[in-house]
């Protein structure tokens, strides 16, 4: 399993490092919140209450690169119908390769882009923006965007290969990541203060508003168990889930 796991995500590296563009492409979007949405919220977060601890940059920072795994790990799922389309699939059907290995090498190949980019943000908010914080809280925050991008890149490939349409699969992606985005905290934090009661009741059910919390206290130095046990617990299930279904989904597909 280990040697087709190497094999396939050599193949699918090789394939996104001829084309390095679409990794720029990818971080634009968190870039331009960055050095745009960045400043407005210097002013807000200093004359605002309810904002967690932490600068506008230890806050905005930290949500923008789980923004990031969120969505490029979501909309992995294209690759693998290209690959169904393009008889890819097909051909490695017949062969006596690992059905889990031939998931488990395309998420560890969405898994290092992800960190990758999420390295490339941080760079800039630390030279760009004076960022203070601590290399390792921001070590292990690259930790829990790789179980991010696992766990989104896992449901991703199960849910292509369910549907098997590329009109499909953008629409459910875009129902499901918009309430997720805007729930989570990632553009504004959702707290006791700033939100209404119903709004944070509902935003503590989503899943990865506890990941972002978790995220934000590794940026500004947190380490305690409190600021990080409910996001980390979430989240290692959350990726255990996704990972059993996407190599469950891949296997009934390779049977």
């Amino acid at each position: 399993m280990l040697r087709d796991t190497w094999l396939i995500f050599k193949r699918d590296w090789t394939l996104s490092m001829r084309n390095p563009a679409w990794v720029m492409i990818g971080i634009m979007q968190p870039v331009l919140y960055l050095v745009l949405f960045g400043p407005l919220m210097e002013k807000v977060v200093s004359s605002t209450p309810g904002f967690p601890p932490g600068t506008s940059w230890t806050i905005l920072t930290p949500a923008l690169i789980i923004q990031l795994a969120l969505f490029s790990s979501s909309f992995a799922g294209f690759s693998l119908l290209m690959d169904y389309r393009s008889g890819v699939l097909e051909r490695l059907r017949v062969t006596p390769a690992s059905r889990v290995g031939l998931l488990l090498g395309k998420v560890v190949n969405n898994v290092i882009q992800a960190v990758i980019q999420a390295v490339l943000i941080t760079v800039l908010a630390y030279v760009a923006f004076g960022l203070d914080a601590p290399i390792g809280g921001v070590l292990l925050s690259l930790v829990i965007v790789g179980l991010v991008a696992a766990t989104l890149a896992s449901a991703s490939y199960a849910v292509a290969l369910t549907l098997k349409s590329e009109q499909a699969l953008p629409a459910l992606l875009n129902a499901v990541l918009m309430p997720v985005l805007l729930l989570s905290g990632i553009l504004l934090p959702i707290t006791s203060i700033l939100a209404p009661d119903w709004l944070y009741a509902i935003s503590r059910i989503n899943p990865f508003t506890h990941v972002v919390d978790a995220e934000r206290a590794t940026f500004r130095g947190d380490l305690t168990m409190d600021a990080l046990m409910t996001g980390s617990i979430i989240l290692v299930v959350m990726t255990v889930l996704a990972v059993f279904w996407g190599t469950r989904t891949f296997q009934k597909e390779n049977a």
